[in-house]
């Protein structure tokens, strides 16, 4: 479970980092407005990632939990 936060915050630090870039297209959504529509959709695809590596996480688990006892 540790690995995966560990991941996971550097996935955002990532993410945060490409979102920061002053690039002529980030600038040109940031004018727009456009770039905080991408940063919520990355928000959101790597929040559905997390949560599911939790589930599969507990799922597992509890397996294993079956399994020896």
């Amino acid at each position: 479970m540790g690995r995966f936060i560990i991941i996971t915050i550097y996935l955002l630090m990532i993410s945060v980092s490409f979102a920061s870039a002053q690039t002529e297209m980030a600038d040109t959504m940031r004018s727009n407005g456009k770039i905080y529509v991408v940063v919520t959709v990355l928000a959101t695809i790597f929040a559905g990632i997390f949560a599911y590596l939790v589930m599969l996480d507990r799922k597992i688990s509890r397996i294993e939990k079956e399994k020896s006892a």
